[in-house]
């Protein structure tokens, strides 16, 4: 009926919503994680970050050497797990890893052989025993406490500022735009030419090129590694800059190509015979007429080269090999922290929010661009 959706039209914009939401949603979770602490997260999902959060924080009494008073025949070791700190609501408590909420707070907890220790709900606690049990280390306590939400800078004052990352970390930054600019722009330059002469130029075989162009949207970037690689050493640019830029504009040719041509061909014939009868050049035409009206195809592929260059490893690993790490890229060094800071999910979450913050602004940038540049040519 007039004036009503079509069950195809709400299962295209369900479906749709579906793709947002589950973009957005991973997104907003690693930028929420990069800004609380290590006990928060590995306590509660991003989703409760608002919530107050209850978690086992290990804790230690006071150096009996230093601390103990005696009473009669016993030792006493008296003080405050939070230490001037701001108090948290304890729930419960153990003295072993194995039984960490075994007492409610001020029970007292029988340790053996008489000795004990009672921790309070404002965090006061009296260790009691003999000479040779409050002696050693402190007493580990573990308190199940309720935190309230916290939030923090210091994960990423610490990715950007402290010696010990902000280096390796700004220079992957930019060895990545090193890499991804020229990866961008040497591929639309070279396939602007290409698509204008596919697209309006008659000379034999062009059918069969056109033909090639969409097999090889087909050919797996893996397919060709191995030989690249071993052209590229042969000829001495295997390990730098050069070859990874060259690798990049093979892979990314077939696809913007054929995406520009498909533009270029729906666009008016009359203004190209136009310009011809007006004396214009096929170079003058491309530069001064093709070009300007080929800007959302020119977007819409630059938007799909700079994702791909900037969230690549493969290619970076193939054909940028270097030891020292001065060639190393925002991808490599999120790995690398993999390996060297694994437990420490805050700081992955933050190099990692780091590292899609260009490609989210380039792609909102230009976004506009990118149905216009994928949908042309393809109605008639």
């Amino acid at each position: 009926m007039a004036g009503q959706k079509s069950t195809l039209t709400w299962a295209v914009h369900i479906s749709v919503a579906f793709l947002v939401l589950l973009w957005v949603f991973p997104t907003v979770g690693l930028l929420v994680s990069s800004f609380r602490t290590g006990d928060q997260i590995g306590t509660s999902g991003w989703w409760a970050a608002l919530l107050p959060q209850e978690q086992v924080v290990q804790f230690r009494t006071l150096d009996p050497d230093d601390a103990r008073v005696p009473v009669g025949d016993l030792f006493v070791v008296e003080g405050d797990i939070f230490e001037g700190g701001e108090p948290l609501d304890i729930a419960a408590y153990g003295t072993s890893s194995r039984a960490v909420g075994a007492f409610e707070p001020g029970e007292v907890s029988e340790m053996g052989e008489g000795e004990t220790l009672v921790l309070n709900p404002d965090g006061s606690y009296v260790w009691t025993g003999t000479d040779d049990q409050i002696s050693g280390r402190g007493q580990r306590i573990f308190a199940t406490v309720t935190s309230p939400p916290e939030f923090t800078t210091a994960n990423y004052e610490f990715m950007l500022l402290d010696e010990r990352n902000s280096e390796g970390m700004t220079r992957a930054f930019f060895n990545t735009l090193t890499v991804v600019i020229p990866a961008t722009i040497i591929p639309i330059l070279i396939a602007a030419f290409a698509a204008y002469a596919l697209a309006w130029m008659d000379f034999p075989g062009r059918a069969l090129l056109v033909a090639a162009v969409v097999a090889l949207l087909v050919v797996p970037l893996q397919l060709a590694l191995i030989p690249l690689l071993k052209l590229h050493n042969e000829i001495g640019i295997g390990k730098g800059y050069l070859g990874v830029w060259l690798a990049h504009t093979g892979f990314g040719m077939p696809l913007a190509i054929y995406l520009l041509r498909n533009y270029m061909v729906g666009l008016p014939r009359d203004i190209i015979e136009n310009a011809k009868v007006d004396g214009a050049t096929d170079f003058q035409i491309f530069t001064k007429i093709i070009l300007p009206l080929s800007f959302p195809a020119l977007a819409s592929f630059a938007i799909f080269q700079f994702l791909w260059t900037w969230n690549d490893l493969l290619v970076a690993l193939v054909f940028l090999i270097d030891s020292s790490g001065q060639t190393t890229v925002m991808t490599r060094q999120i790995v690398e922290l993999l390996g060297t800071r694994g437990g420490d999910w805050e700081i992955l979450a933050t190099a990692a929010f780091i590292s899609i913050v260009v490609p989210l602004v380039v792609f909102f940038a230009m976004q506009r661009y990118l149905v216009r540049g994928i949908l042309a040519g393809s109605v008639k």
